[in-house]
This record gives C-alpha cells, sequence and structure tokens, in this order.
C-alpha cells in the first residue's frame, strides 16, 4: 500500500494547503485583472505580482519545507528518498536576463535539492499540463516496484512574459474570469503557485492522517500538438486503466476533480471522455477560477485540495459555472458540498494530447 498527505500548497489564497482551503470555503479567489506588456488590455492573473517576478526556487524550497514538517523526519532519513520536480517552464525568463544556463529544468532541480542533500535522487518531470499528476503516478510506481520508500513531490511554475505571449498567440486567454465547462466561457485565465505532496510506503512517517494513494495511469491522444481528441480517447483511456488497475468502480468514485481550463475544447473533450468512463452523475468541479492555469503546479495544487476535502468532508464548487455548456451532461458543483469523501479521481489533460488520472481514498 502506498500512502499519500503532508500537503503543502503556496498561492495568491494563501502558504498552506489549510489556509488555500479555507479561501476556497470562503469563495475567494486569486485571480485580479492585471495589466502586462503584451497586451493593451488587462487579463485576469493569479499571481504574487508582475510577471517573472517572484522567486519558483526559493518558494519551492519554502514549501518543500512546510510537508517535511508534517512527517517523521529522523524515520525519514532511515528512508529512500526522491525528489520529484514537477514544472512546465521552471524559471524560463532567465533567457531574456541573459542567464541561458539558469533557464534550464535540470539546473532549476538542481538548486533546489542542493538543500535537501539527504536525498538520494532527484528527477524533473515536464510534460505539458499533465506534469503534477503524472508526477504523482510515477511517483506511486516507483515506490511500488520497490526504487524507493518515500518521494517528495513539488508542482510549481510561475506565470511568465513567454507563458503569457504562448496563449495570447492561441487567442485562447479570456478578458473575464474564467468558467469551466460554463455555456458561456470565453478562455483560460493563468496562474502560478507551488505545491508539494509526500508519497511513503511508511503509513507511521506521517504525523496527520494520510490517505491510499492507488495510483493512476497515463494516455495520448495522438491526435494534435494543442488541440484535445473530440471524442476525449486519452482521456477515457487513462481513466478506464486507472480504474481498472485500482479495481474500482465508476459508482465508487465520490469525487471527480477535472482539468476545466474554461477553453472551448478542452472542456467539451471532459464531458465527452467522463459520459464514456460512466462519470456524468459523479459529482465534480474546476479550480481555475480560484487559481488560473497553474501549469505542471496544476496537478499538485488540485491534488492537495482533494486531500483537504477528504479531511473535510466538504467539496468545492466550481467557481465561475452557472449553465452547462458541454454537449454531455455532466454533474459540476455549483454549491460547496458537505458530504462523506471516501474516493476521488483527480485527471488532468494538455498540450501534445497527454492525459492522466490518479486515484485517492480513505
Amino acid at each position: 500500500m502506498i500512502f499519500i498527505g503532508a500537503e503543502n500548497i503556496i498561492s495568491p489564497l494563501g502558504q498552506t494547503a489549510h489556509a488555500n482551503f479555507k479561501a476556497l470555503l470562503n469563495n475567494e479567489t486569486g485571480l485580479k485583472a492585471k495589466k502586462t506588456n503584451l497586451s493593451e488590455r488587462e487579463m485576469f492573473l493569479s499571481s504574487f505580482g508582475e510577471p517573472d517576478k517572484f522567486s519558483l526556487v526559493e518558494h519551492s524550497i519554502q514549501s518543500i519545507q512546510n510537508s517535511l514538517s508534517q512527517i517523521d523526519f529522523d524515520l525519514l532519513k532511515q528512508h529512500r528518498v526522491n525528489l520529484l520536480l514537477s514544472t512546465t517552464k521552471g524559471e524560463v525568463q532567465k533567457f531574456k536576463e541573459g542567464k541561458s544556463e539558469e533557464a534550464i529544468l535540470g539546473i532549476y532541480a538542481q538548486k533546489i535539492a542542493k538543500e535537501f542533500a539527504w536525498l538520494a535522487h532527484h528527477q524533473v518531470i515536464s510534460n505539458a499540463c499533465v506534469s503534477g499528476v503524472l508526477a504523482l503516478v510515477m511517483a506511486h510506481d516507483l515506490i511500488k516496484s520497490g526504487d524507493y520508500d518515500t518521494i517528495i513531490i513539488c508542482g510549481a511554475d510561475k506565470v511568465s512574459e513567454f507563458t503569457i505571449a504562448g496563449f495570447l498567440s492561441f487567442l485562447a486567454i479570456s478578458d473575464e474570469p474564467c468558467k469551466p465547462f460554463d455555456k458561456n466561457r470565453t478562455g483560460i485565465n493563468l496562474g502560478e503557485g507551488i505545491a508539494t505532496i509526500i508519497l511513503s510506503k511508511d503509513a507511521s512517517l506521517f504525523k496527520n492522517e494520510m490517505f491510499k494513494c492507488l495510483g493512476g495511469s497515463s494516455a495520448n491522444d495522438a491526435n494534435h500538438i494543442s488541440g484535445p481528441s473530440r471524442t476525449g480517447e486519452g482521456l477515457f483511456r487513462s481513466i478506464s486503466k486507472t480504474l481498472k488497475q485500482a479495481k474500482i468502480t465508476p459508482e465508487q468514485i465520490d469525487f471527480l476533480s477535472g482539468h476545466g481550463t474554461g477553453t472551448s475544447y478542452n472542456d467539451e473533450m471532459e464531458s465527452i471522455a467522463f459520459d464514456r468512463a460512466g462519470l456524468s452523475k459523479t459529482p465534480l468541479h474546476s479550480l481555475k477560477g480560484y487559481y488560473g492555469h497553474t501549469f505542471g503546479a496544476t496537478g499538485l495544487i488540485e491534488s492537495a485540495i482533494c486531500l483537504q476535502s477528504m479531511r473535510a468532508n466538504t467539496l468545492i464548487a466550481s467557481k465561475g459555472f452557472n449553465e452547462l455548456g458541454t454537449s454531455k451532461k455532466i454533474n459540476v458543483l455549483q454549491e460547496h458540498l458537505e458530504k462523506p469523501v471516501y474516493t476521488i479521481l483527480k485527471t488532468a489533460s494538455g498540450f501534445g494530447g497527454c492525459n492522466a488520472t490518479v486515484l485517492f481514498q480513505k
């Protein structure tokens, strides 16, 4: 059995996972209208300040240290420990500053790993928007295979001129707060943040309540470099494989934490995949209305909120949603819901047709 817990989130909404969860319960959002040098109009961003300004390395170290405070560190030192860093672009702004080497993801990872000399190894997982969920799947499998006893996963990305320019070129950025799965959705908002989660084969490592990570899987649409499959094929296959290998039926899923970018094609694809997988009645949300899209940090931030929901037996509403705007009926939460939560399925989809899913259970 693989256990999961000791979660942390650093975002514009707070410095801990609990503070972030409390902010969501209060319907707070990090999205604010901000002016950038790349567009004449304001855009909604969830950021710590101006693009490129906050230190990804410093905040990543802070987030990892927060998670380490939630475990028995003396016991951890007896484990074989790996650090997985999930990021899409890392310190990409270093190119503009003339510091090209520092923009390399491996260099970013080395700076962080240097602060934790007792680590056996560190690795970077960078696969577009599924990086965080994929890192959770990989961590589960590495522990299950006996390669490591414990794995620390840190997901981190920042709002940068590079990423803003990229999504502007796709005409995908909304000029209002995003509305995932809504009939009147007009596009994506960007965000930044860091999250850390620890997985271990040893339940006694965790000081607080931990849960089971039942593993997951990934699958690719093989469809288009930026557009998802119109049939949801890759996400459907990932969900189906994840449920099959965990011996979980769709009816056993209490909650579905979707990707939900607020773009036309993504939300439609997800609705089709969820319907095909027998999850159309399962309560679900997207957290993009609170955090924006945080790239490689997305899967970790949203998974940390899943763990908080299991602790509190409270599901978070999908902010910005009013009227269903997908071809398949799905059960998008419009209000926070208190109910027993035992099993959660977390999904992610991204550029290149990549899809990943992971299961958490009490």
